[in-house]
């Protein structure tokens, strides 16, 4: 873990953060739900999946460079974003307006 994050660097996890963030903002903007939530779980996810799949061994994302990880990074924000929707969305039937 401490050679991820000594390729990484802070200024990457910076990175992941914003995309994150940028994540949850978008996905707050097209379903309507709770923006603090959603900014939350952009950000967790987008920082957390670089640390999970470098925990289970797949080096390859970290040797292919800076994009790579902030492209798995918005992966991640937005696996997350799509989890905490179908968990807490609306199931109910009535018509919108």
């Amino acid at each position: 873990m401490d050679t991820f994050l000594q390729v990484v660097g802070w200024g990457a996890i910076s990175l992941l953060a914003v995309i994150g963030l940028v994540a949850g903002l978008i996905a707050a903007v097209i379903t309507g739900g709770n923006k603090g939530a959603y900014i939350v779980a952009g950000i967790i996810g987008a920082v957390a999946l670089p640390f999970v799949l470098a925990l289970l061994g797949v080096t390859a994302a970290i040797g292919a460079g800076l994009l790579a990880i902030l492209v798995i990074g918005a992966v991640g924000a937005v696996v997350l974003v799509v989890l905490i929707k179908a968990l807490t969305g609306r199931s109910d039937d009535r018509p919108r307006r």
